[in-house]
């Protein structure tokens, strides 16, 4: 199976679902319309409201691509250490529940968890979730506050290891979410899961987003010589602020560890590859002509250099 294996889902819980979308500044007011129109869901969320669109629009972009199916990912809130919710700092929320029910119902959808291990019910959650199908964990350790290598969070990495669930954790810098603690980006914290025998894809290639963001790519290339369960993906590469991770992610000796992603709904057009050289200008010119950013992705990713492996790398990861 050809999977995107990094892919969100954005709601507001308008048709009762739980998901929440924070709208209480003036720039999250101004740029939701621009946002709906370039996702192609203006009119549509008008009627069917933002989350039914944006489930209508997802399905038919996986319709249309050459891709079989996508790791849908869940949402959790940030926590602080004693497991107090710190939904005030959150941008959006997705529950476990909303993408465990879309996997159910749709077989080109399967499901990431999203579980803070300082959350109280964080091992019964998790339980839970393996339970219903699904299939990885997903957190973003910079911005929901989370120290992955904390000890107090080991039975929680055993508890994750014992279902074979992978860890898909965010690393690098990271601009579309509000970051709590930008020191969590580092892959070296990571290393207490993988000692508990957690499969963990290092997102993003734990390179650079920001001009001043830290780049972890190389320590992240260390550890995976060290650690064999230790993947990453290449999610979000083809946009301009990340592009200069792809030489990297490319090397022959790191391609067999890469799970292809597009960060969808993070827009994927080229221009970073192409400015940087590795996207020809014909490649570049064929991309954008390319409707469905999902299959766009594809091809990009494609032209640039990555494995037909890379797309198929991620079932062989899961339970």
């Amino acid at each position: 199976m050809k999977f995107d294996g990094h892919v969100h889902f954005v709601g507001d819980g308008s048709n009762g679902n739980g998901c929440w979308l924070r709208r209480n500044s003036l720039l999250d007011q101004v740029s939701e319309p621009i946002l709906k129109r370039q996702a192609g869901i203006f009119e549509t969320s008008r009627s069917l409201g933002l989350d039914r669109a944006y489930e209508q629009m997802l399905l038919g972009l996986i319709d249309t691509s050459s891709l079989d199916a996508v790791l849908l990912l869940a949402m959790d809130y940030p926590y602080d250490e004693k497991g107090n919710c710190l939904k005030q700092k959150a941008k959006f929320f997705v529950p476990n529940d909303h993408v465990l029910d879309l996997a159910k119902k749709y077989s080109q959808i399967f499901s990431a968890c999203s579980i803070h291990p300082a959350r109280k019910d964080a091992i019964e959650e998790l339980e839970r979730c393996a339970e219903r199908g699904a299939k990885v964990l997903k957190l973003l350790p910079n911005c929901h506050n989370l120290d992955c290598s904390d000890p107090r969070y080991r039975p929680f990495w055993e508890k994750l290891a014992q279902f074979e669930l992978p860890f898909l954790a965010h690393t690098g810098g990271e601009f579309s979410v509000p970051v709590l603690n930008s020191k969590f980006a580092d892959p070296r914290l990571l290393r207490l899961p993988l000692e508990c025998g957690v499969t963990v894809i290092a997102a993003h290639g734990a390179g650079k987003s920001g001009l001043f963001d830290p780049d972890y790519t190389e320590d992240l290339l260390r550890m995976m010589k060290e650690f064999k369960r230790l993947f990453t993906d290449n999610s979000a590469l083809a946009s301009p602020n990340r592009w200069r991770t792809l030489p990297a992610l490319l090397d022959p000796k790191v391609q067999d560890r890469v799970v292809h992603g597009s960060d969808f709904p993070i827009p994927s057009g080229g221009f970073g590859p192409w400015i940087g050289g590795l996207l020809s200008g014909k490649s570049y010119r064929e991309a954008r002509k390319i409707a469905n950013p999902l299959e766009r992705d594809c091809f990009i990713k494609q032209a640039v250099g990555f494995r037909e492996s890379t797309f198929t790398r991620l079932p062989d990861l899961l339970p």
